[in-house]
């Protein structure tokens, strides 16, 4: 399991990235997918998760539409144009910066 502080730095990143690859998803997909593709060391949790899908949707990176789904609405997340471009900016700069802290932790 890994330190809030590195989740909450990466979490915008990571949102983005899963969107970015998946086309539309909702929340509980996201905090699954993370899971599943962490092999369980990352959770996100739903008090970290909807600010960030929120803060996105208010700076117009992510568009939201609802459906009922099992008798329950389920919001669904979706990159804009600008997500699109937004999110390779990301995760070009999350690739970077992991080979800096590399390079530093090897040395």
């Amino acid at each position: 399991m890994y330190s809030k502080e590195l989740i909450r730095g990466t979490l915008r990143t990571i949102v983005l990235k899963l969107l970015s690859e998946n086309g539309r998803m909702y929340g509980y997909e996201i905090t699954q997918k993370v899971k599943e593709l962490s092999s369980d060391e990352i959770t996100l949790t739903f008090g970290a998760l909807y600010p960030t899908l929120h803060k996105l949707e208010k700076e117009g990176v992510v568009t939201t539409a609802s459906e009922e789904v099992d008798h329950r609405t389920r919001k669904y997340y979706t990159l804009t144009k600008k997500g699109n471009e937004a999110a390779q900016v990301k995760i070009r700069e999350y690739f970077d910066f992991s080979r800096t802290m590399n390079l530093i932790m090897s040395s």
